[in-house]
């Protein structure tokens, strides 16, 4: 397989940068539960604990073991230099974009500018926009990058993920973990020598199969073989506006709490962390400060609804990684606290991804192809199959479309029979309809309409309903109706 990606264009069909404020009203944000947990609280504040509160080590052990910090100084210098170097080189060719996303039919530009490196045809999606990956280096791929330094930059953000999977897998293993607890010199120094064969250029075993079985939850090298990362930058001193957090009264958020979506059940997401240094003059008195220091970049965690247990608020420092293992991601949730600094991190995951791959679309196609037949004389496109599962499963996929309408419109069968595909056939040509005109909304609201040209999301497919080399109308409103006439 070829693939190649330029980054000095556009990543994706619907990320961008935004030079405008980025104003979120808190309503439009917050859902059912969250309303209810404010209304909760009034106008008091949840507490959180931070390194300087005495209890703080205890509450992580008790009610946040899962998560494990790994400090900048017990990880490999040359690896932190490869990976630090591959954030600039990304930066510096202008790979990073906000993403356009859709939260409760509303759309709004991230604060965060983001790009997705991982396996090649891997997707990731969240809050309703999809991205796809650039391809970091993989054995029996040969993979085109438009200039050196991007294919450096990729390089080492394997290797960067193949030291986590490392990392997470042996964190697994370790009984009774606590997220506070250091391993033995030891094991580090082990972990360092794996490292050094990473960079005579050997992978993992693990890299060497893009996609593992989608029900093999139970093994615990599948939930740490991370397929992609998603990138972070932002620099806090650049947003006109950062939302405050809402329950403990944390400061500025980077990114309001939640779960990471679309992943693998109950694998580990790995953060490797870097905030630019910054000088003397910014930082905070910390007698002079309640809570967090406002200058320091955190990791924010809670239990997930629940306003009894304190919060917790981790310190980042450049070079440090965190670990959320196991269930963590379910049970609780994260935010990130901006401090001053400009910061970069990449997030590894084991992405959900067995119907969100190129590989996967291919098969599909392929699956709808084989109820298609062509009469060898003339040509005319035929179905081979109208059983209602043929054509649930067709459907489904998007294809064959006016020729079942054509087979319903004939008189061959019997009422009961063409209500039986209809029923079947209708709902599944309604939800294409709605799909078609959300994307359309998206593509034509004020956010996409404000990006450059070029990073705009497009309207893809898109054709006039008179269309003759079209099988369909874009616009299924007639069809459905007249399908909605047939059954009464």
């Amino acid at each position: 397989m070829t693939m190649s990606h330029n980054c000095d264009m556009k990543l994706f069909p619907w990320a961008g940068r935004f030079p405008g404020p980025y104003e979120v009203k808190l309503e439009d944000w917050i859902g059912d539960e969250k309303q209810k947990l404010l209304e909760e609280l009034g106008e008091s504040w949840l507490p959180y604990l931070t390194p300087r509160d005495a209890e703080f080590h205890q509450l992580w052990k008790t009610s946040y073991s899962k998560l494990l910090l790994r400090k900048a100084d017990k990880i490999p210098q040359e690896l932190h230099h490869i990976v630090q170097e591959a954030f600039l080189i990304l930066q510096k060719h202008n790979c990073f974009f906000q993403d356009l996303v859709r939260i409760k039919e509303k759309d709004f530009l991230t604060p965060v500018s983001r790009i997705l490196i991982g396996n090649p045809g891997c997707t990731y999606k969240y809050l309703n926009t999809r991205l796809f990956t650039v391809p970091w280096p993989m054995e029996d791929y040969e993979i085109k990058y438009c200039h050196p330094e991007l294919f450096t930059a990729c390089k080492a953000l394997i290797k960067l993920n193949d030291y986590l999977n490392i990392e997470a897998v042996q964190a697994l293993q370790e009984p009774n973990l606590s997220g506070t607890k250091e391993t033995e010199d030891t094991a580090v120094t082990d972990r360092e020598q794996d490292f050094s064969n990473f960079i005579k250029g050997s992978l993992l075993e693990d890299q060497s199969s893009l996609y593992t079985p989608r029900n093999d939850c139970t093994s615990l090298k599948y939930r740490t073989s991370y397929n992609l990362t998603l990138l972070n930058y932002m620099d806090p001193l650049q947003m006109p506006y950062l939302k405050q957090e809402p329950y403990f009264g944390m400061g500025n958020m980077a990114v309001s709490w939640h779960h990471d979506e679309n992943l693998v059940e109950r694998s580990t997401v790995a953060v490797y962390s870097y905030s630019c240094e910054g000088s003397a003059s910014d930082k905070v008195n910390e007698q002079d400060v309640e809570g967090r220091d406002p200058a320091d970049w955190h990791v924010g965690l809670k239990i997930a609804w629940d306003i009894k247990t304190p919060g917790l608020a981790i310190p980042l420092h450049p070079g440090d990684c965190y670990f959320m293992l196991d269930d963590l991601n379910m049970t609780h949730q994260h935010c990130v606290l901006a401090g001053f600094q400009p910061r970069f991190s990449s997030t590894h995951r084991v992405a959900e991804c067995s119907t969100g791959t190129l590989e996967y679309i291919f098969g599909q196609c392929e699956v709808a192809l084989q109820n298609l037949q062509v009469d060898s004389d003339s040509a005319a496109l035929s179905l081979k199959s109208l059983e209602v599962q043929v054509v649930k499963e067709v459907e489904g996929i998007h294809n064959e479309t006016s020729l079942v309408l054509g087979e319903v419109g004939k008189g061959e069968r019997t009422m009961e029979q063409r209500n039986e595909i209809i029923s079947c056939f209708l709902p599944l040509l309604t939800e294409r309809q709605e799909l078609r005109k959300e994307w359309t909304a998206r593509c034509q609201c004020q956010l996409a309409m404000s990006l450059p040209e070029e990073q705009k999301p497009k309207c893809h497919p898109l054709w006039k309903d008179d269309d003759p080399s079209m099988p369909l109308p874009y616009d299924l409103e007639e069809v459905i109706a007249n399908l909605q006439t047939l059954l009464e």
